[in-house]
């Protein structure tokens, strides 16, 4: 049977709660859990800048569109139609003619020197106006992904396209993605004005573990996708792992929903993330009657097999970002917690 410890403000050492560690009481010994407040996400040391927050909303808006436009090229089979890096047919600067998979290849390059410099400007930007030293880094670590992320879509264009490199210049780009989201939430106003109700869950395996193993499981998810789409592996491991992430998802979704559904930030990534489940679900069975069922020898890819394609990669990576969002939510709401022998009566109340 599930237990639970009692829901606490801050980091688990209010008051109300030291108190219930010092009651009277009849001698005998009570086990409670003592939470432990991540090191990283710790909340009220910056002030809310709106400006920023909705700058910060935008790059990651802006970066989704990012990835639907690679998966256009990759639909389209327009990955080699600039075939030079970083010029487009021999210039920096001249926009060459958009026909053909061109306005796909050299439009999604366009596309991504602008999230270029955007993320600058949100690199900057945060180093400048917040005062967390890990909320700097994150910023940083931004810049650093999307650098790596266009190094690795010219060595993919330079090197005909390999399976392994195209599908680490993807998965680079879900990457990059997830950190645009992170960083919306942590410039969001729950963040930087907001002390949380933390509430102690002591059922095994502990939500945090849960949460970001069903991140990694969606990753990879994506990875072995990319891998199938870049003709670099069959399609049967890709449908084997998808049972997995499915009973990962539904199984954090309902820990979440059941226990803890009365805290809002954990209730809505949760909805959102179970609902992304079933879409991409779908999407992914109608990827799969477009390309393999319905036309598996076509040279020119039919608009339904473009469209089916693309929203199934684009609801991935809003199914990873949610799931990113779940689990940095559980990790500050439902905190680790550690054993530890406290005094108290038998029959007493946490506060």
């Amino acid at each position: 049977m599930e237990q639970y410890g009692p829901i606490l403000p801050g980091s688990g050492e209010s008051a109300g709660f030291r108190g219930f560690r010092n009651s009277p009481g009849r001698g005998q010994q009570q086990r409670a859990p003592a939470p432990r407040r991540s090191r990283i996400l710790k909340p009220l040391t910056t002030p809310y800048n709106r400006t920023l927050h909705s700058f910060a909303i935008f790059t990651a808006s802006a970066t989704f569109l990012l990835i639907a436009a690679g998966a256009l090229v990759t639909s389209n089979s327009a990955g080699l139609s600039v075939p030079d890096w970083p010029t487009s047919f021999g210039s920096l600067y001249r926009m060459p003619p958009m026909v053909g998979g061109v306005k796909f290849e050299h439009g999604h390059r366009m596309f991504a020197e602008f999230i270029g410099l955007l993320t600058i400007a949100l690199a900057l930007w945060t180093t400048r106006a917040d005062r967390r030293p890990w909320m700097r880094k994150l910023g940083w670590a931004a810049l650093a992904t999307v650098i790596v992320q266009g190094i690795l879509g010219g060595v993919t264009v330079l090197n005909g396209l390999p399976p392994a490199i195209s599908t680490a210049h993807a998965a680079v780009g879900q990457a990059f993605f997830c950190i645009a989201v992170a960083i919306s939430l942590f410039t969001g106003q729950r963040w930087s004005g907001e002390e949380p109700r933390t509430q102690v869950d002591l059922r095994r395996p502990p939500l945090t573990a849960l949460a970001w193993v069903t991140v990694a499981a969606i990753y990879v998810q994506l990875i072995l996708g990319g891998m199938f789409r870049h003709h670099g592996m069959r399609l049967l491991p890709h449908l084997i792992w998808a049972a997995v992430v499915t009973l990962l998802t539904l199984w954090t979704t309902l820990r979440v929903l059941s226990r803890h559904g009365q805290v809002e930030p954990l209730r809505r990534p949760a909805f959102i993330l179970a609902h992304l489940l079933a879409i991409q679900l779908g999407l992914g069975f109608l990827a799969y009657l477009t390309r393999v069922v319905w036309n598996p020898n076509t040279a020119h890819p039919t608009a339904l097999m473009v469209g089916a394609t693309v929203a199934h990669v684009s609801v991935g990576a809003l199914l990873l970002a949610t799931a990113v969002v779940l689990a940095i939510q559980v990790t500050r709401y439902v905190p680790v917690v550690s054993d530890e022998t406290v005094e108290g009566t038998e029959g007493a109340v946490p506060a």
